[in-house]
């Protein structure tokens, strides 16, 4: 048990650093997981943003990643016109930190699946609330870069393995929903999906809908690059039609 002089010491610390950042209850949801051993701290900012803040923290010898949804900003109106024609949230109800709680654990399960079936991504560790610890992907230089701040070397090559990544998915009964360069890592020239809180299974009645939607956006980027793939191509092999 943590003694009350260490509690209030650790979140001193956070307010300092972060205070424009988080809640008090977010700080009380990362006191626990540090206490359970999922991380020792919060280091750097990956990004920060509207819906969702991005940490590297401290994991004995290494670094892991800890996604953290704010309760404050995010849109719950849309993540829940997004997570109600899941059916695996159909009995969600519409109330806005049941949502973004859902969101969090929607992206485990998500990242879980990904990573039983072979499918590149974060290895997810553990969730709680409005937080997600994940794994850290990249070394001791920073975090793995964004497609696009790093466009891949040989990006015919590259977009053929982030179709057959979506391809797995899709055979596994999951689409990403909302796939483009900006949530794919460039890590050693191998894709890595990021950013899947919002996929959702096939039976969605809009999935195929979304997975037409991240078709278009990939092949518009990598057709920038010299990789020029017709969508509907793409749609078939993904698909097998």
């Amino acid at each position: 048990m943590a003694s009350r002089d260490e509690k209030t010491r650790f979140l001193k610390d956070l307010y300092k650093t972060y205070h424009d950042v988080f809640d008090n209850f977010t700080e009380q949801v990362l006191f626990k997981l540090i206490k359970q051993g999922y991380l020792e701290g919060l280091e750097s900012p990956v990004a920060l943003g509207k819906e969702a803040n991005v940490f590297s923290a401290k994991r004995g010898d290494g670094h892991v990643i800890v996604k953290i949804y704010r309760l404050s900003t995010c849109d719950f109106n849309t993540m829940y016109s997004y997570i109600k024609a899941d059916p695996r949230f159909s009995n969600l109800k519409h109330d806005k930190r049941e949502i973004i709680f859902a969101w969090a654990r929607r992206e485990y399960q998500n990242l879980l699946n990904l990573h039983k079936n072979g499918i590149r991504c974060p290895v997810p560790y553990t969730f709680m609330k409005n937080v997600v610890v994940m794994e850290y992907i990249g070394d001791d230089e920073g975090f793995a870069p964004k497609v696009k701040d790093h466009k891949p070397e040989n990006p015919a090559d590259f977009f053929t393995e982030v179709i057959a990544m979506m391809k797995k998915m899709h055979s596994i009964g999951l689409v990403h929903g909302d796939l483009s360069a900006f949530n794919i890592l460039n890590w050693e020239e191998k894709p890595v999906f990021i950013d899947v809180s919002q996929a959702t299974i096939t039976d969605n009645p809009q999935a195929d809908e979304y997975l037409k939607r991240d078709i278009q956006n990939l092949c518009k980027f990598f057709k920038k690059l010299g990789a020029n793939r017709n969508p509907e191509d793409v749609y078939a092999l993904v698909t097998e039609k």
